[in-house]
């Protein structure tokens, strides 16, 4: 069963006023830390576990110079250690040091607290509900993102069947 097209529209607005609510929770909340939120981005990501930097910039979307920049602007802070990749000289990985590995559990506190703040008129079944749906909506995404990529969509074999 397939989503209907007012209802898809509907849901796109929704998560547009999720994206900009997001973004204003998001600059009050980073007001007076030391890293900003492209860096705490980065920095959950390495926190996901050893990482080479190409492989990073793909999967958030930068460019590697950008991501360069934010990682040596957290190696300098001491929060990211990077290695040479013994299986490719060239090629270096990418890791939370201690202190960084603090700072990471010390942000995910800090914004599990807010948003729990934001949320006193929820309830545990609310979240959980909420959570779980948000959860099969970026599973959706992110698969349809990575078919597409690979050529393997409805979408694009109609395509291939149209042009002969």
């Amino acid at each position: 069963m397939s989503v209907a097209p007012a209802t898809a529209a509907d849901l796109v607005s929704h998560i547009y006023d999720l994206q900009r609510a997001l973004r204003c929770v998001t600059m009050v909340n980073v007001k007076g830390q030391d890293t900003g939120i492209a860096l705490q981005g980065v920095l959950k990501f390495i926190g996901e576990g050893e990482t080479r930097a190409a492989h990073l910039a793909e999967r958030l979307g930068v460019s590697p110079p950008v991501l360069s920049r934010h990682v040596a602007e957290l190696a300098d802070a001491g929060l990211v250690v990077r290695t040479p990749d013994p299986d490719d000289g060239r090629a270096q990985l990418l890791a939370l040091s201690p202190r960084g590995k603090e700072k990471l559990a010390e942000l995910v506190r800090h914004r599990a607290e807010t948003l729990q703040a934001y949320l006193a008129d929820w309830n545990e079944d609310d979240a959980a509900a909420t959570a779980a749906m948000l959860s099969k909506l970026t599973t959706s995404l992110k698969n349809s993102i990575r078919a597409r990529a690979a050529g393997t969509t409805t979408e694009h074999k109609t395509q291939e069947s149209i042009n002969g």
